[in-house]
């Protein structure tokens, strides 16, 4: 159990591709990276069903849960950015949430996940042989989350539920900026005497939140014979980021170093979803998500006149979906038991004049006579920041999950 653990703690530390926003907190991962929710284009936060699983904006979900699920997912992210003349591309494997919830009758429901927030990765040599000049930029770090849920539904009255997370935030950085030596500027009788060495900026450190373990989520599900719905609150936050930076020189020597602490304000989410069921297994959905941000984010920057704030906006998202239930009867053709998704999202990022437009795709294949699924989404769109010279992204991924449901410590009936 251990060694599974640390596993999926590693794989969560490498996800993000984007280089929008790299040098602040990183690519957002959306709705906890959840592939069912991936192939509708993100909607579906007030879907209820056992093929659902914990939803990190809305936990009072699983109340309406009958049997224990757990869910495992892995993402491929493939990305082409491109900046007037110069392109970069990046593919990344990543296993950005897993969760578990368990029912307990007229108790509720609990629930655990684990889900990366934001994250950072790249690795480039950049060499010019005609010039002399080489550098090395290399960035990696992550804010996970560990969340455990409870849900209930209210006595009597059924179809609402309530429910409360709480957001145990841990997570690292860690940016490297190397420069190779340049003496084009020096006579060549005098270039003997320069210094080869290379001079890297480094930094390092750890996230967590200020002055309290976690922060929270409290939301209530409503559902109805054919349309469910939610509101959700996340609460407002202090990202801490402890750091230390120095100066190293040919990796043999390294000065004093510098510490410094950069604090992020989170504000408060407000979440809200819809999902009309038609034909009992035809359901439509759709989700809106807003957070008013009112203060720059402080970049990790550093030495070579870096900047130091990320400029920020408000961060809005609305997404359109739609599912078709696979049918419960194992007689039924293969065919007719897989479920089938699809949708797209709109979503203007915390970055500054960033912008994102998504689709996607997305189908759940039954396994077995127990409800175990295997789920695939594919995804794709474009980031933009509208601004000549910027970085645009496009973007394609692959999600696969793993849905297990089953009725643990249920007794069988006769």
């Amino acid at each position: 159990m251990n060694k599974l653990l640390c596993f999926i703690l590693c794989a969560a530390c490498m996800a993000s591709a984007s280089l929008l926003g790299i040098d602040a907190l990183g690519e957002e991962q959306v709705l906890g990276g959840m592939v069912n929710a991936a192939g509708r284009g993100f909607a579906g936060g007030a879907k209820t069903g056992d093929a659902e699983g914990v939803s990190v904006v809305n936990p009072a979900r699983i109340a309406f849960d009958t049997k224990v699920v757990f869910n495992l997912n892995f993402f491929i992210d493939m990305t082409t950015a491109e900046s007037d003349e110069s392109t970069y591309s990046t593919t990344n494997i990543s296993l950005p949430s897993f969760n578990f919830s368990f029912p307990m009758g007229s108790l509720g429901a609990v629930g655990l996940s684990l889900w990366q927030h934001y994250a950072s990765n790249m690795d480039e040599d950049v060499s010019d042989s005609a010039s002399g000049m080489d550098a090395a930029v290399k960035y990696q770090g992550s804010v996970y989350e560990i969340i455990p849920t409870y849900a209930v539904r209210v006595p009597f009255f059924r179809m609402m539920s309530l429910g409360a997370s709480a957001h145990f935030v841990m997570g690292n950085v860690e940016r490297s900026l190397t420069l190779g030596p340049d003496n084009s500027g020096v006579g060549e009788s005098d270039a003997w005497a320069t210094n080869s060495s290379e001079v890297t900026d480094y930094a390092s450190g750890t996230w967590e939140i200020k002055n309290h373990p976690a922060y929270y989520t409290l939301s209530m599900q409503f559902r109805g014979r054919q349309s469910s719905y939610y509101f959700s609150y996340t609460t407002p936050y202090v990202l801490k980021n402890d750091l230390s930076y120095d100066f190293r020189f040919s990796q043999l020597d390294t000065l004093i170093p510098t510490r410094y602490t950069r604090e992020v304000e989170i504000p408060a989410l407000l979440a809200t979803g819809v999902n009309y069921r038609l034909f009992k297994r035809h359901n439509v959905m759709m989700d809106l998500q807003w957070r008013a941000w009112d203060s720059d984010v402080e970049n990790v920057a550093g030495g070579w006149d870096m900047s130091s704030v990320t400029k920020t906006q408000n961060d809005f998202m609305v997404s359109l979906g739609y599912q078709r239930d696979g049918s419960p009867l194992f007689y039924d053709s293969y065919l007719d038991r897989t479920t089938f998704r699809f949708g797209g999202w709109m979503k203007s990022w915390y970055v500054k004049d960033v912008y994102e437009y998504g689709g996607s795709i997305g189908a759940g294949l039954p396994m077995g006579k127990k409800g175990t699924m295997i789920d695939l989404a594919l995804q794709g769109g474009k980031r933009t920041t509208g601004g000549h010279g910027d970085w645009e992204e496009l973007f394609f991924g692959i999600r696969l999950g793993l849905m297990g449901v089953g009725t643990w410590g249920q007794s069988r009936g006769r």
